[in-house]
């Protein structure tokens, strides 16, 4: 099948990044893709190399095109009304409509089940008569699952931890090591006092862009002070993330592709999710560690961070590393995104055929 996935990105790297990974594994299964982007400068870091079978290309340019077999409207954006009038003049010529999935936010929270796969009928516009599908990523069977590469498993397996440190010259002799990918969480400075002061010796790795610059502010100059050493890591490319989250003990990280990537990790997590000026990512927040089961003190932790006050870590780390591989074991019997966007696609093809056939398109 040819995928058209469009990405609009609001800011950070979170939107590209999901809708990369979702365009290299389509294609990585055999499928073709084009990824159209508003802004896809963030690939020439996330994705150097870029991936055999996916395209990418300007947004603009989708006006001039002829739709694919399928349509994934990532995250809200909204197609140009040329392209949506595009996708009504193929389905009156073939007499079937190309599949078109609004690909949502991930949540946690119980709604996500019930509207997961909902058809959305386009009332107005090029593409009326048109229906669309809601497309929920989630944490549980009854939602989209979440993306995780049929080989994701068997390379981290074969990851070695002390060769991809050592590659980095960061000279680590059984430390206590930390990724940190965030905005400009409330509790870092905090936290930072807190490795610094502790008894344990800490790796700090920052990874490049609003993470280093929080921690500059913090601490301003030098790389170590107290117990804590810090190292300030490059952009890089999404493998590469993957990486560092395998070869760290804790990861903080925010948004929601890196958290996705943590969990496969295995390893224990912290969030710093995307404020909302309403607080909702506080209900959004608490949802999520209702699920992975999160021991007390990790809440009190992503409450410091997120809101503010002394996230304090645990002398004991076994039931946050227990947490963790809980969620991961979880997750892994929960089909995967891609595997499910693929199923959802061809299962929806006959009832297109069905519905569309005689299905009002705006003329």
């Amino acid at each position: 099948m040819r995928w058209d996935i469009f990405c609009k990105v609001i800011d950070n790297h979170g939107d590209i990044g999901v809708c990369w990974r979702l365009a290299a594994d389509l294609a990585g299964r055999g499928d073709t893709v084009r990824l159209w982007a508003d802004d896809a400068s963030a690939l020439e870091w996330m994705a150097p190399g870029g991936a055999r079978g996916v395209e990418v290309l300007r947004w603009g340019a989708s006006v001039d095109a002829a739709p694919g077999d399928v349509v994934v409207e990532a995250f809200g954006c909204e197609l140009e009304p040329a392209f949506i009038a595009a996708i009504a003049a193929r389905t009156r010529a073939r007499g079937r409509q190309p599949a078109w999935i609004n690909l949502e936010y991930l949540s946690a929270q119980s709604w996500v089940e019930r509207c997961h796969g909902l058809p959305s009928p386009v009332l107005s516009g090029p593409g009326e008569g048109l229906i669309k599908h809601f497309f929920y990523p989630g944490f549980t069977p009854a939602t989209g699952g979440l993306i995780r590469e049929p080989d994701l498993i068997a390379r981290q397996a074969a990851f070695d931890r002390a060769a991809w440190l050592r590659a980095r010259d960061i000279r680590w002799q059984g430390e206590r090591v930390i990724s940190l990918f965030c905005y400009e969480p409330p509790g870092l400075a905090a936290f930072l006092a807190e490795l610094a002061n502790d008894t344990r010796p800490t790796q700090l790795l920052v990874t490049a862009g609003r993470a280093r610059s929080a921690v500059r502010r913090v601490l301003p100059e030098g790389s170590r002070t107290g117990q804590l050493s810090i190292h300030w890591l490059p952009l890089m490319p999404q493998p590469e993330f993957d990486h560092l989250l395998w070869a760290s003990d804790l990861n903080l990280v925010r948004g929601e592709d890196s958290l996705v990537r943590a969990l496969w990790a295995g390893r224990p997590a912290v969030w710093h999710i995307y404020p909302q000026h309403d607080d909702a990512h506080l209900a959004k927040l608490d949802a999520f560690l209702d699920w992975i089961g999160a021991p007390s003190d990790l809440r009190r932790f992503h409450a410091a961070w997120n809101q503010g006050g002394e996230p304090v870590l645990p002398a004991d780390a076994a039931p946050w590393l227990a947490c963790a591989e809980r969620a991961r074991e979880r997750l892994l019997a929960v089909r995967d995104l891609t595997t499910q966007l693929q199923s959802f696609v061809q299962h929806r093809a006959g009832a297109r055929a069905g519905l569309m056939g005689s299905a009002p398109v705006s003329k």
